[in-house]
């Protein structure tokens, strides 16, 4: 990706990113034909407009099941991925908020309810970073904005769910590599991943006696709006190059994860995080 791409682009800080105006555009469509593993299910995905969410949504469609769609404000990018969910022959509900805000997951989680009648699969994706060269540059409003969005949002939306989930349901958290190994550039990002971490072991075990399964997905460099949209043109031109592949990923790389956390296929998990990072082992 050339400075000329990047500079076409929302400037680092400017958040959330924009699907539509990356160059090159992420690849989100899956890869292969469906074989109904979600059938009749109904998902609801934080973050769903763009990147991993948009490749979750679609594969979860594809594999048969309606999804309601929450972003907070990237029209453009969630009418896009409306299209290509009803495209595979599923509904899709768009949903516009902050999950940050208390009232905003109540109400989403109610107009799902009423547009689908069932919540069996919650994706806690929605997630923002600012990179900063030292902890002393990161200001409070940044700290409180970025906690409010990633761990805030996981717990707010997860509580006004969970009344309505059934024995068999999944709550999947998106944490990230940078909760196991850190990231210099991303101080407050990657302990509210470490949070999120925390928050689906706790959650798995207070909920296994119901039977509702919460796991995590904790993606390496992976080329979503989130990039461009945190870090100057010099890091975003090198992204991904020190991972053991050699490359970032792209979105429907990590959304077959998703897809495995959701389905049948993983009856026997709960408090587990799969790695789709590029090679890098990490521990814990």
């Amino acid at each position: 990706m050339t400075e000329k791409d990047f500079d076409a682009l929302d400037s680092p800080q400017d958040q959330p990113g924009r699907e539509h105006k990356m160059d090159p555009a992420p690849e989100y469509m899956p890869r292969y034909p469906g074989s109904g593993r979600l059938k009749g299910k109904t998902a609801l995905i934080t973050g769903g407009d763009s990147g991993i969410g948009r490749a979750t949504a679609i594969l979860y469609a594809r594999e048969g099941a309606d999804v309601a769609i929450v972003y907070r404000e990237e029209s453009r990018d969630a009418e896009e991925t409306q299209r290509l969910v009803e495209a595979e022959g599923r509904e899709a509900l768009l949903i516009a908020g902050d999950v940050g805000e208390k009232s905003f997951c109540a109400d989403a989680v109610s107009r799902t309810l009423e547009r689908f009648g069932k919540i069996d699969i919650l994706v806690n994706n929605a997630g923002e970073q600012h990179a900063q060269e030292g902890l002393e540059d990161i200001e409070e409003a940044q700290m409180e904005r970025t906690f409010r969005t990633n761990i805030f949002g996981t717990i707010l939306m997860t509580q006004a769910v969970l009344p309505h989930l059934k024995k068999g349901a999944r709550i999947i958290c998106v944490t990230s590599i940078t909760a196991y190994k850190g990231q210099d550039l991303l101080l407050d990002y990657a302990s509210t991943k470490g949070a999120i971490l925390a928050f689906l072991r706790a959650m798995a075990s207070k909920l296994a006696p119901e039977g509702i399964l919460v796991n995590g997905v904790a993606p390496g460099p992976i080329w979503t709006p989130l990039i461009p949209a945190s870090f100057p043109a010099d890091k975003v031109e090198e992204f991904g190059e020190n991972s053991p592949l050699g490359r970032a990923g792209q979105p429907n790389e990590v959304a077959p994860s998703l897809l495995f956390l959701a389905c049948e296929d993983s009856s026997f998990m709960s408090g587990q995080v799969l790695h789709p990072n590029g090679g890098t082992p990490v521990g814990g």
